[in-house]
């Protein structure tokens, strides 16, 4: 019995030594730092085997031991962590038991243009600012992309990344994540759309994110210019034209507007306009690539932030009068 008894004494005193020995012996990475997402509801086990697989650690049973013994293992915070060269299993344990990630962030908004992506960067005082004064042709060749104009490239997302990160390595995390998300959708993509090339779904994803806000109102948005498209018929869309003035718009669209020919305004040319027209969401995206079976050919706004479509030109001027002209007829 005594056997017993010393035998569990000195294996208790060895994992002790052991667990002090692992919780401050420091980390070895081959980088100076990596990431580490822990997503929420994540199991401290699942957590030890991530790292192991991301080379944070060389075994997991040791860490979920030292979490145990410290009563920290159902503490975990869900978040991206930097782990830094050097860090001890106890720091780490720390940290992600406390929700320190240690990270910057930047916020990229669906509907945004390139020239805001750049603006939101430029203003960021955690980013270490390389391309400020390139231009965006420059920014494109640097981040390996194929394009020669950057409108609508870049993924709106929240991207976090670790202090002094420069921008251009932001932006290739954007444009990356873009190609990502378009290619894929695009081999998902539903039969019998008018565009040639993913580049084409993308323009018209833009299209649908700046004309409704309405998440419910995307696959019919996209439906109508679908529609257009296919029967020959100009996408009449106030975005693009919006867009095409650039400077000029002054925050209200005039009749000489939709008459003023540029690339962009699809009042006075057929198909999509040449390029994107800002950085469309995944809904936007999806809807451009399924959008609804509809018979509808316009739509109008109802004040409400939501539209009526109709599929004649009779029931679209009636809903003209209904919603924008207080029921009243044009004179």
């Amino acid at each position: 019995m005594m056997k017993l008894i010393r035998l569990a004494i000195v294996s208790t005193l060895a994992l002790i030594i052991w667990l002090t020995y692992f919780a401050y012996t420091p980390i070895q990475l081959k980088t100076e730092s990596i990431d580490f997402d822990i997503e929420a509801g994540s199991r401290f086990r699942g957590v030890s085997k991530q790292l192991v697989a991301q080379a944070a650690l060389k075994e997991s049973v040791s860490f979920e031991l030292l979490a145990r013994a410290l009563g920290q293992a159902s503490d975990l915070k869900a978040g991206i962590y930097i782990i830094k060269n050097g860090t001890t299993p106890l720091e780490l344990l720390d940290q992600i038991t406390s929700g320190t990630t240690g990270q910057a962030g930047v916020t990229f908004i669906e509907g945004w243009t390139f020239a805001q992506m750049r603006q939101a960067l430029n203003e960021n005082d955690a980013v270490k600012h390389m391309t400020m004064s390139e231009t965006d042709a420059q920014i494109l060749r640097e981040i390996g992309a194929q394009e020669t104009l950057p409108e609508g490239l870049f993924f709106p997302d929240t991207y976090f990344f670790a202090p002094n990160t420069s921008d251009r390595d932001i932006l290739k995390r954007a444009y990356t994540t873009m190609q990502n998300k378009i290619n894929k959708a695009w081999a998902e993509k539903s039969e019998g759309l008018p565009y040639q090339t993913p580049y084409q779904a993308l323009i018209m994803a833009s299209i649908v994110e700046k004309e409704t806000g309405r998440a419910s109102e995307r696959p019919q948005i996209a439906g109508v210019f679908i529609n257009r498209l296919k029967v020959g018929m100009r996408l009449q869309t106030d975005p693009t034209v919006i867009y095409g003035l650039g400077e000029k718009f002054d925050g209200n669209l005039r009749k000489q507007d939709l008459l003023t020919d540029t690339a962009y305004n699809t009042y006075t040319r057929d198909g999509l306009p040449p390029t994107p027209i800002a950085m469309p969401g995944l809904g936007a995206i999806q809807a451009a690539m399924h959008p609804a079976q509809t018979k509808a050919l316009y739509f109008v706004g109802k004040g409400d932030g939501s539209h009526a479509f109709s599929a004649t030109l009779t029931e679209h001027n009636n809903a003209v009068i209904r919603y924008q002209l207080g029921g009243k007829h044009a004179r």
